[in-house]
């Protein structure tokens, strides 16, 4: 049986007498690649939001390999192991690209450095400085962005400050990565190019991946199974083609 990475049971949250998500449980298993797809406003970031605690469910639950995350912070999921990225791009666009990656890294616990060491700039301080450099190069490798490292954020062109947005990402360690609209803006160029970069860094990272996408052509050549959300709740799942060609999903997106 295929290890359980996250698992939502009856997740839901109401603003005021509005039901924006409902209802909803999804499993996703260890490496997966898994799509929640729906029309705009079928609360699909409303469950990013739960799921990295920028929101607090008003009913249900969620966990991580099986540990219940339901009611921590933002800081606190992250540090457990879930990171995502933003529709709308959110770098720091005054920082080079390198330094964007090495404020996820500060995450993991090999480069964290005692604030007395930093303060008098003592040689662990360069040391933890040079080490955080080299992973946050080799992850901007895997993006084609190493050359682009000591460039402001705000320079790079749209394809690669969203590419940058999820090294970053990266650059934290999760078990499971949100991507919100990977694609969005992209021509089909970067497009296909992004598909084969996740592809490539669930395999090299042995990441889960849960993606929101607009573009079904781009889930349909990733994802194995999706998730439909309709007005906040399950409207169809299973594989990515089953649920597609679902009916009621088909309405959903053109009418009847």
């Amino acid at each position: 049986m295929s290890e359980i990475v996250l698992k939502t049971e009856n997740l839901g949250i109401s603003f005021g007498g509005l039901k924006a998500v409902d209802n909803v449980n999804i499993e996703i298993k260890k490496r997966q690649l898994y799509g929640l797809v729906g029309p705009n406003g079928a609360g699909k970031t409303t469950v990013f939001n739960l799921l990295t605690g920028v929101y607090q469910p008003t009913t249900g639950c969620f966990y991580l390999d099986g540990e219940k995350l339901t009611g921590k912070t933002q800081e606190q999921i992250n540090h457990k192991g879930i990171a995502r990225t933003f529709q709308n791009i959110r770098l720091f666009n005054n920082m080079s690209v390198i330094r964007n990656v090495m404020v996820g890294l500060h995450n993991q616990p090999e480069f964290k450095c005692n604030p007395f060491v930093s303060l008098f700039r003592l040689p662990g301080h360069f040391k933890t400085e040079k080490a955080m450099r080299e992973k946050a190069k080799e992850i901007l490798r895997i993006f084609d962005l190493e050359d682009e490292r000591n460039n402001l954020a705000c320079n790079l062109p749209y394809g690669k400050q969203r590419k940058l947005e999820i090294a970053r990402a990266l650059a934290t360690n999760p078990k499971l990565l949100l991507l919100d609209e990977p694609a969005a803006g992209m021509n089909p160029y970067e497009t296909e190019d992004l598909m084969h970069i996740i592809r490539r860094i669930r395999d090299e990272f042995d990441l889960t991946i849960l993606l929101i996408e607009h573009d079904m052509k781009f889930v349909s050549g990733l994802c194995d199974e999706i998730t439909v959300l309709n007005f906040g709740t399950v409207l169809a799942q299973g594989t990515t083609d089953e649920a597609l060609n679902n009916p009621e999903v088909i309405k959903a997106y053109i009418g009847e």
